[in-house]
């Protein structure tokens, strides 16, 4: 297995690529970059990256006249170096119980993603598929090569993730979203 030693801000960087790219291509969906979030009273993180639904169509976060998140978005991803122990603790703590449907660290030092899932009020790890990607329970389409990310192959990635753009449960979810426009 190949390890990648990219500095802080290009792992960053790439999970924000393959996530504009789902973004993009998915109408009415918000990606955030370093966004502050205002959770409730006692935190207001600021994660590498958040992607959500957009209000009027159902999400659970809204924009707030001073520009801030405000609420839970469905999905945080946060590439974790030195600040992993927090990140897999604390923050993974408020997110559950403040609702961030799916929870992504990437613990760039140890080369390890883990992919966490809301259910019943815990987060449950996803795993990869037979076909080797962790698709998205609450963004159809949202699909990731854990494997090759790891390794730095970004044309994989987005291969994979055009597989799950290409989707009938993504078309699907672009179809129920732009309904309710």
């Amino acid at each position: 297995m190949t390890t990648l030693s990219l500095p802080g801000f290009e792992l960053n960087r790439t999970v924000l690529g393959w996530l504009w790219t789902y973004k993009v291509s998915t109408t009415g969906v918000e990606l955030g970059d370093n966004s502050t979030v205002r959770l409730d009273l006692d935190n207001e993180p600021q994660p590498d990256v958040v992607l959500l639904i957009d209000e009027k169509l159902g999400g659970q976060a809204r924009i707030s006249d001073d520009d801030y998140i405000e609420g839970a978005p469905e999905l945080v991803a946060e590439v974790a170096a030195s600040s992993a122990a927090n990140d897999l603790y604390d923050k993974k703590k408020a997110y559950r119980r403040n609702g961030v449907k799916e929870y992504i660290v990437w613990q760039s030092l140890e080369n390890k993603l883990d992919w966490f899932s809301l259910q019943n009020s815990e987060y449950v790890s996803l795993e990869s598929g037979t076909d080797g990607a962790i698709k998205s329970r609450v963004f159809p389409g949202l699909w990731l090569d854990v494997q090759a990310l790891r390794a730095g192959e970004m044309t994989q990635v987005l291969a994979v993730l055009q597989q799950g753009l290409n989707s009938k449960e993504h078309a699907d979810f672009v179809q129920q979203l732009t309904r309710k426009s």
